[in-house]
């Protein structure tokens, strides 16, 4: 089976009516890589004339900071990155994803796994569309059966054309973790369905996830949005700033630097601006998706510095 996603994509809903959004996880306060990923998403919604929402996803509550996701939300207001509409918050929506595994399972899409780490090591970590468990758990887990020969093929708007045959490559993936947490797949695929989003924009890092999501969303009935992967800001070992030990807070009473710099690394033009409001006026008309890099950008000074306090 291949899933073909063509650039010019057929939607039920008005594909002229752009929906972006933002969505961090609330695991500590906004960094530079965090801020270039919602000044992105951002400025290509307002570009577009459409709108930019929210999105807390802390499905992955033993990670959540308290207090966190509110940090996040007045950083990006003292940034100037206004959102439409409430804030969508994934803790609320058990529900919702329970009703969608529910559904997945009565037709054959979706199994009950009772694999160990053991049982994984056997097919190299990946399920080949049968439970291989030794025997049965408490907690199992619930994964997406993938055909064999299941391809997906998409334009990245940032990166170009993408092929990932899955069933190779991923395997039946997880719906619901062993833990009882939803997974990261199914969540962000019926969040984005459910809130209308018709353009992803966010991290390289979870380009290698856009064709199980897209799966999941001919499963679901959901249209498929564009995508367009921006890219990381790493650290001086390689590792994506939210990773990284060396990362530290953008300073939300001193947006410019920060500003400045995130659009630097986007490889935009210079913005003679020294107001947030300004700024982001002058990102509206200047952007240039074209400028955006395709490989991921290094920060040679150790804590941020050349982003958190201007390059």
């Amino acid at each position: 089976m291949t899933v073909h996603v063509p650039d010019s994509l057929t939607r039920a809903r008005d594909a002229s009516a752009y929906r972006g959004r933002y969505a961090p996880s609330p695991t500590g306060p906004l960094h530079a890589g965090s801020l270039l990923a919602a000044l992105g998403s951002w400025v290509m919604a307002r570009q577009a004339h459409g709108d930019w929402a929210i999105r807390i996803e802390d499905v992955d509550r033993l990670r959540e900071v308290a207090g966190a996701a509110q940090g996040q939300l007045a950083t990006l207001q003292a940034f100037g990155l206004q959102h439409d509409g409430p804030v969508l918050v994934q803790s609320t929506r058990d529900a919702r994803y329970a009703a969608v595994i529910d559904d997945l399972l009565a037709r054959g899409h979706a199994f009950v796994c009772h694999c160990s780490r053991a049982d994984l090591a056997a097919t190299n970590g990946r399920h080949l569309g049968v439970c291989r468990a030794g025997g049965t758990r408490i907690d199992p887990a619930i994964r997406l059966l993938v055909e064999p020969g299941t391809t997906v093929e998409f334009v990245d708007a940032i990166r170009g054309p993408q092929t990932q045959r899955v069933d190779v490559e991923v395997g039946d993936f997880v719906l619901r973790r062993a833990d009882g947490f939803w997974a990261y797949q199914l969540a962000v695929v019926v969040d984005d369905g459910d809130q209308g989003i018709t353009d992803v924009v966010r991290g390289a890092d979870l380009l290698d996830s856009t064709a199980r999501q897209i799966l999941l969303q001919r499963m679901l009935g959901f249209p498929t949005p564009r995508y367009a992967h921006l890219p990381l800001l790493l650290d001086v070992d390689g590792r994506k700033l939210s990773k990284s030990a060396h990362a530290v807070p953008v300073d939300a009473c001193d947006p410019m630097p920060a500003l400045h710099a995130v659009w630097h690394a986007l490889g935009q033009s210079k913005i003679d601006a020294d107001a947030p409001s300004m700024f982001l006026e002058r990102a509206i008309q200047d952007f240039e998706i074209a400028r955006v890099p395709t490989h991921d950008i290094a920060i040679a000074a150790s804590h941020n510095t050349a982003v958190t306090r201007g390059a």
